[in-house]
């Protein structure tokens, strides 16, 4: 097969299609970054993208806190984390050391009322800080319109990337608050989720109208935890899957993919995403219990995969894991798939950059097989 540009090769992929090789990314930390900068594999600010030559550029993000004109309130600090006191009312631990999740203090948002009191009236019309970051160095427009100047120069697949509705309002109460009330009053949560999608569409709308469309969508939406997922199936489709549809239809409407990321087991949910229109399924976390073959035999016919290896291969720097990890995505290709080259978690400093070069040239090298 001739040789494809990225954004062939990542087109090709999502619509299910043969390409020549598999496409390959990495995601690594702002640490792993300054660690290999120290050690002189990257130049300062380099561009990883080109540098490892990936073929997935992304870009863009909304702001989802409810009041833009709230100034965090430190409440404590120490040498290692701070907390503080945000826009939805939640108070968040944050590590000051490294990227992490912050850990859920307490919520103001707690039930139907306090969402209709504090966040939701926020959300309701288009504020283009939303989009702009107002008093922010890295705007959100000027970073989408950078990402995509850069991505078709070097003909790479451009996606715009973002927080599902799931991702949404977990910063707003909280897991437990949230899960307690698909429980005690689903249509609270039903009026959570599709504030959030109709927040989101609204706010891409006004961005892709000024600075064109991307060439496909990243939504990160972590819905399990290890060896289940937050909710029920039946939860998932009654509850949350109205929202998914609605943004996947609106990503089809301007002709773009979808690419779901969701850490933890989904296993059980996978099939009412694909029925909300999700094209890819990314992580797929080994030590969360999924499965990349498994998941290949159960839906292979309808979904590209991306990831699905385990990266403790690569921050043991363990070559013989790595190729025994890379055989999952080989059973997939091999077998008339559509994969993306990908661990199954972000790169911690742990990796070392000649582990990385080596994972990408195994990726690379499948292309042989197909």
């Amino acid at each position: 097969m001739q040789t494809m540009i990225s954004i062939e090769r990542m087109t090709h992929t999502l619509a299910l299609e043969p390409v020549d090789r598999p496409a390959v990314m990495i995601t690594p930390w702002k640490e792993t970054i300054k660690h290999w900068t120290k050690q002189g594999h990257l130049k300062e600010d380099e561009d990883i993208v080109e540098h490892f030559d990936l073929d997935i550029r992304q870009a863009g993000w909304l702001n989802g806190v409810a009041d833009l004109d709230h100034k965090d309130i430190v409440l404590e600090e120490t040498d290692e984390t701070i907390l503080v006191l945000d826009g939805n009312g939640a108070k968040l631990r944050r590590h000051k050391l490294h990227d992490s999740t912050p850990e859920h203090v307490d919520f103001t948002v707690k039930d139907r009322t306090g969402w209709e009191k504090h966040v939701k009236p926020h959300l309701l019309e288009v504020d283009r800080r939303r989009i702009t970051f107002e008093d922010s160095p890295d705007r959100i427009a000027e970073d989408y319109r950078r990402g995509k100047k850069l991505a078709g120069q070097t003909k790479r697949f451009f996606c715009w990337h973002g927080v599902g509705p799931f991702e949404q309002i977990h910063p707003v109460c909280g897991h437990e608050y949230m899960l307690m009330g698909m429980a005690l009053d689903p249509e609270w949560v039903k009026d959570m989720v599709m504030t959030f999608v109709n927040m989101t569409i609204n706010h891409l709308e006004v961005l892709f109208e000024e600075e064109g469309r991307p060439d496909g969508f990243f939504f990160y939406e972590d819905m399990g935890f290890k060896g289940k997922p937050f909710m029920s199936p039946t939860m998932y489709m009654e509850i949350v899957q109205p929202g998914h549809k609605k943004l996947c239809d609106y990503a089809h409407s301007v002709g773009c993919k979808v690419i779901v990321h969701s850490c933890g087991y989904v296993e059980p949910l996978l099939a009412g995403l694909i029925e909300a229109g999700m094209d890819c399924l990314q992580a797929m976390e080994v030590k969360a219990g999924m499965d990349l073959p498994k998941l290949f035999d159960n839906f292979g016919k309808s979904i590209a995969f991306f990831g699905g290896l385990d990266a403790r291969s690569l921050v043991d720097n363990d070559l013989a894991w790595i190729d025994k990890e890379i055989e999952k995505a080989a059973y997939v290709i091999n077998n008339g798939g559509s994969y993306i080259v990908h661990s199954d978690h972000s790169e911690p400093p742990e990796v070392d950059y000649e582990t990385i070069q080596y994972f990408l040239k195994r990726g690379r090298e499948l292309g042989k097989q197909i």
